[in-house]
């Protein structure tokens, strides 16, 4: 084969791969579900405990723990995308979120819902789209624990269970 068409197959090939890494690389470094993987783009939202859908729930978790806001703090998210446990950090803020609550409005979203402790500070947040930097994941098991007997009570946990099961398949 002549010396230059290989030349240029090459450079076309190495110049498509190069692509592919930049197409990739936008959205995560890493693949999905390792420890240091970094999501850029993902739509963040804010809840408080005193909303109307929260308030029968109080100050408290769907994992059964307080909502936290300080070093460490609270995150609701679709638990067969972000499992309960999942530890993180936005880009640019030094707090850790770790998610340990849920909520029907994100199920089959990648929208992370980060507690706030005022409306104010949850009006102040609205929505962002930020790059997060994932620290450990959670347990898909650990979430099926706690959902599997809440099926039965609604169709969004219903919804996650289906997810997080079709995972495992």
């Amino acid at each position: 084969m002549n010396p230059t068409i290989l030349l240029c197959f090459a450079a076309l090939c190495v110049s498509a791969a190069a692509e592919e890494v930049v197409k990739s690389s936008s959205t995560t470094t890493t693949p999905a579900g390792t420890p240091g993987q970094v999501i850029s783009g993902v739509k963040t939202t804010a809840y408080t405990h005193n909303e109307g859908d929260h308030i029968e729930y109080g100050a408290r978790t769907a994992a059964g723990t307080p909502l936290r806001h300080g070093q460490i703090r609270s995150a609701a998210a679709d638990w067969s995308i972000y499992p309960v446990g999942t530890v993180f950090q936005i880009k640019g803020d030094p707090s850790l979120y770790v998610v340990d609550d849920y909520g029907s409005a994100l199920v089959g979203t990648k929208t992370i819902d980060l507690y706030k402790p005022t409306f104010g500070m949850m009006h102040s947040w609205g929505t962002r789209h930020v790059t997060i930097h994932v620290l450990k994941w959670g347990s898909f098991s650990r979430s099926l624990a706690i959902l599997k007997p809440r099926a039965y009570k609604a169709w969004h946990v219903r919804e996650m269970v289906a997810r997080i099961q079709s995972r495992q398949a």
